[in-house]
């Protein structure tokens, strides 16, 4: 009975002294319980080498996870400073994001439009309207391959003439060689003009007044 007290008192006391949460903590605890326990441990009921194998197991994973969180963090950081440094390449440069708009200078130069199209179409039509709605321009565009396209309209209606400067919308309608509808998704242009990091730490481009966008939403860079 005297050796189960002194034993008991004993580990206590170990574990008073160690405190801690990380695995080089819970080590130290676990090797001052280990050798308090062998000191006093009872010769008639022995410590379970089992249970010790086990636990020893369990502080090796936990010790593993802490270095694998580290090493985790260090390349997710190298990754956004690699991603950051490749945006910024892209200032001054035009993309391609998802939207409906063209813009019409006093030239009447226009920005570039395009279309994301889910599957090969045989006829791809675009139509152009105003800012009241009104239709100012249908263009036949023909045939198109799945994937991302750009491209340009003169700034001109169906009648040949010059239209007002000021924002314009299109919508895209195509169709496959079977007469269903392809998916198509209408691209607007954008100018980047600086590379911004968002609250999560994350690489964003800023597009002025269209926004700031995150890299995976760039569909084509111009």
């Amino acid at each position: 009975m005297s050796t189960t007290v002194n034993t008991n008192n004993t580990t206590n006391n170990a574990a008073a002294t160690a405190t801690g949460s990380s695995s080089a903590d819970l080590q130290n605890q676990f090797l001052k319980l280990l050798v308090a326990q062998l000191q006093n441990q009872d010769p008639t009921n022995p410590m379970d080498n089992a249970q010790l194998t086990t636990q020893l197991a369990q502080i090796s994973t936990l010790s593993g996870i802490e270095n694998l969180n580290t090493t985790l963090g260090s390349i997710s950081g190298q990754l956004t400073t690699s991603q950051s440094l490749q945006a910024s390449t892209l200032v001054g440069h035009g993309v391609m994001i998802d939207g409906s708009g063209i813009l019409v200078g006093a030239d009447s130069s226009t920005t570039p439009f395009g279309v994301s199209l889910d599957n090969a179409s045989t006829t791809t039509t675009v139509t152009i309207k105003d800012s009241t709605g009104a239709v100012v321009r249908t263009v036949d565009l023909g045939a198109q391959s799945a994937g991302v396209h750009s491209f340009s309209w003169d700034g001109t209606n169906d009648a040949g003439t010059a239209v007002a400067e000021g924002a314009y919308t299109f919508t895209m309608a195509a169709t496959s060689a079977s007469g269903a509808n392809v998916v198509s998704t209408p691209l607007q242009y954008a100018a980047v003009y600086g590379v911004n990091t968002n609250a999560t730490g994350g690489t964003e481009l800023n597009l002025g007044l269209a926004g700031n966008i995150t890299l995976d939403k760039v569909r084509q860079i111009i």
